[in-house]
């Protein structure tokens, strides 16, 4: 079963796989961007090394997630939270793309 016929919400309301794929990889894209900028900064001391080296842990972390969301696109199980199986609202699906789970949950894991 894909993706789209297991969800519940009404074919306006839900993100095609193919609009999905793409907001992906465009996440995925500006991360490597970002990411190969980051490492293109020149040496600007213990304080920049640090923040550099936070920013560098944080996009790594987002690719992953994003890697992650891939696989479930490709499973049949995107747009589905993690932890209810409820649909993950389209515009929070719109904002984060690869966000594995919905807000209530996300709030109650944090």
């Amino acid at each position: 079963m894909s993706w789209e016929t297991t969800r519940s919400a009404s074919a306006a309301e839900r993100m095609s796989a193919h609009e999905a794929r793409q907001r992906l990889e465009h996440e995925r894209n500006s991360r490597l961007a970002q990411l190969r900028a980051i490492e293109e900064t020149a040496n600007g001391g213990q304080e920049a090394d640090d923040l550099l080296s936070a920013q560098k842990s944080a996009l790594k972390q987002a690719l992953k997630d994003i890697e992650a969301a891939f696989g479930r696109l490709d499973g049949g199980s995107y747009g589905s939270c993690e932890h209810c199986a409820k649909p993950i609202p389209v515009e929070r699906l719109e904002i984060l793309p690869y966000a594995r789970c919905c807000v209530p949950c996300q709030q109650r894991a944090v």
